[in-house]
């Protein structure tokens, strides 16, 4: 059967490294489809707001109630993720910008920070209440807010209800490992779990149904592992500069991420969100972890769409953990239209409740997530508000480099720790080097 594909922004899409503006920038692949020229504005009269294919839904309403009240025209121009990057970098360097708003993603932040205007103003106490803690701190950047949260993400635990609640399943797996078989929220029941639905479903000699997946191509799912052993600070101390990656609980977590292996398909060094996602909706996997906007995408015709139950990210020695996936809204500091982007902003984390109803579901704000308390088709809220809610969800490092430090260090690592044999000391050693060198 074949399925077919969600691609979805999970936080990284294989950019080019971030570069820090008011350094040169390299060159950039594929500039975003129909950027004016010479700062003209594309919403003539109104507001333009440049965003990632992947959301243009969740901010879609909000624009349409925005010019409904106000009379303003919202205009949304879509673009790649790459292509989001490349055109907000040239512009904000250029001091020239097309748009009047940028969405985006955290991860940016640190970068684009020197041209962004501040947004100080706009979090007061009430505001900050409202939203994760993980959140506000990641829209700062040197103590000056630079962004607004409009909506937000993270791993959680998708499993099959059909064989975790088949009775069979249920006296086996206690029989055997001595406590009842339900969705997992440690370490040990995770791999537990996983080795027990790891099996031969069909008699014909080969595995075809598998625990869980090991994914080889994407950094996130690792260093949501390491916030789970207790690092408070993954791979570098935003603060102090230093790199961490050799510390012990990085090196816990690459070996217990590793220890999945044997209950996981084959192939894991190229093992990506997407092919993550084919594994679990054509029944190859009995769990995933998995960003929490999923449990909207599975496909009709997969056999598992009314067997998904979902949970928050399981928890190692330091608990529960995820990485939080935000995405924020964010003014050129070179802008015509400071003012009017800033009240629309406030405007859009005012009605941030419009963004739940969109296909990927996806908000920032608590309230936000606590409005769909009870109702059908939000069952992930309640994972995905505990998962952030662990002190331990703690966001990526707020370093320019960082996308650098993904796609020549942390990916290749990952890649090298999945195949057999993999000695995980030298290789965090090895990454550890390379990063200085980066970000010395």
């Amino acid at each position: 059967m074949k399925l077919r594909k969600h691609a979805i922004t999970h936080g990284r899409r294989g950019i080019v490294a971030v570069a820090a503006l008011g350094l040169a920038v390299g060159t950039l692949a594929g500039c975003g489809a129909g950027a004016p020229s010479g700062g003209a504005t594309e919403g003539a009269g109104g507001l333009t707001v440049v965003v990632e294919g992947g959301g243009k839904a969740e901010l879609q309403p909000i624009a349409d109630l925005y010019t409904e009240e106000t009379g303003t025209e919202i205009t949304l121009v879509e673009l790649p993720y790459s292509g989001l990057y490349d055109r907000i970098s040239s512009e904000l360097q250029a001091g020239d910008p097309s748009f009047d708003i940028a969405a985006l993603d955290a991860i940016w932040l640190p970068a684009f920070a020197p041209g962004l205007a501040p947004l100080d103003d706009l979090f007061t106490d009430e505001v900050e209440s409202d939203l994760f803690g993980g959140l506000v701190s990641e829209a700062q950047v040197d103590g000056t807010f630079v962004g607004m949260p409009v909506w937000t993400n993270s791993e959680v635990l998708f499993y099959r209800t059909d064989l975790f609640e088949d009775p069979a399943n249920m006296a086996d797996f206690e029989a055997q490992y001595g406590y009842p078989l339900a969705a997992p929220t440690t370490w040990e029941e995770y791999r537990d779990v996983a080795e027990f639905f790891t099996r031969d479903t069909d008699g014909d000699g080969a595995v075809d149904l598998y625990g869980t997946d090991v994914k080889g191509a994407v950094e996130t799912e690792w260093l949501a592992t390491v916030s789970q052993a207790g690092e408070d600070h993954m791979v570098v101390d935003s603060e102090s500069g230093q790199v961490t990656i050799d510390s012990a609980e990085h090196q816990e977590a690459l070996d217990y991420y590793i220890s999945l292996l044997p209950y996981a398909p084959s192939g894991a060094a190229q093992l990506d969100w997407g092919g993550s996602q084919n594994l679990f909706y054509q029944g190859s996997l009995a769990m995933m972890r998995f960003w929490g906007h999923a449990y909207r995408q599975t496909p009709d015709d997969s056999p598992v769409k009314d067997s998904i139950g979902v949970a928050p990210m399981i928890g190692g020695p330091g608990g529960v953990a995820g990485v939080p996936g935000a995405w924020y809204l964010s003014v050129p500091a070179s802008g015509d239209n400071q003012d009017a982007a800033k009240e629309f902003i406030a405007f859009a984390y005012e009605h941030n409740e419009l963004a739940a109803d969109t296909s990927l579901g996806l908000v920032a704000r608590k309230s936000a997530f606590e409005s769909k308390e009870g109702e059908a088709g939000f069952e992930n809220y309640p994972a995905l508000v505990a998962t952030l809610e662990s002190p331990q969800s703690l966001p990526r490092p707020a370093t320019p480099q960082w996308q650098e430090i993904v796609d020549s260090v942390l990916v290749p690592m990952l890649q090298k720790a999945v195949e057999p044999g993999a000695d995980t000391t030298q290789l965090l050693s090895d990454a550890k080097s390379q990063i200085e060198s980066i970000v010395e």
